[in-house]
């Protein structure tokens, strides 16, 4: 364990435990360890001791179909979106999501076009929870663990789900061949939305 001061100036540990010289040097370099190794105070926050303003973002969430990537055990440490306000629209950036449940466990394992499925109702909850539909959505990027295998299947299922939704235009997209986080897991998108923000969205205040 790394032992660092805390802000009262005890000594207490962490799990920041360099595993190599090498690491132990960039974690230096970084600013996290001092040249004894010990744990250093991070920087402060822009806001805090600075003139520039931090631009106000907040997390997505759907607990109802997806869990949180922190909550787990071994946490992961990214949201499941993220949304910020920019000159009177809203940007949300919907991270990698895949077919995932609310208890955080793989759905429809081995199957592919129920996974991508999944995948879509996780994003379209994420999107309703801000009150936003896949008509907001201006680019996707799709990871899929075999492309040559899977891709037939993806872009049925893609072409249905859109044509579906009367999607005009398509959204850009890439597509990508991508050793995923979890080796039953087939399929991950990220999605991008921008939504014109109305008068007194409580949404954009954070409330």
């Amino acid at each position: 364990m790394v032992r660092g001061a805390s802000e009262k100036g005890e000594t207490r540990t962490t799990g920041l435990r360099p595993a190599s010289d090498a690491e132990r040097e960039e974690m230096t370099a970084l600013g996290i360890l001092s040249g004894s190794g010990e744990l250093l105070a991070p920087p402060p926050k822009p806001g805090a001791r600075s003139t520039r303003p931090v631009v106000p973002r907040r997390a997505i969430t759907a607990h109802q179909v997806l869990n949180e990537a922190y909550a787990y055990t071994r946490p992961s440490s990214f949201s499941r979106g993220i949304r910020f306000d920019p000159a009177g629209t809203s940007l949300l950036l919907i991270s990698g999501t895949a077919s995932v449940d609310e208890a955080g466990l793989t759905a429809h394992v081995g199957d592919f076009r129920a996974q991508l499925w999944r995948t879509y109702r996780n994003i379209t909850e994420l999107l309703r929870a801000e009150g936003a539909t896949w008509h907001d959505v201006v680019r996707t990027t799709c990871y899929l663990r075999d492309i040559e295998r899977d891709y037939r299947d993806f872009n049925e299922v893609r072409t249905e789900f859109f044509r579906w939704l009367g999607l005009d235009p398509l959204p850009a997209s890439t597509g990508i061949q991508a050793r995923l986080c979890r080796e039953d897991l087939l399929v991950e998108i990220e999605a991008m939305a921008v939504v014109a923000r109305r008068k007194n969205d409580r949404r954009a205040r954070g409330v």
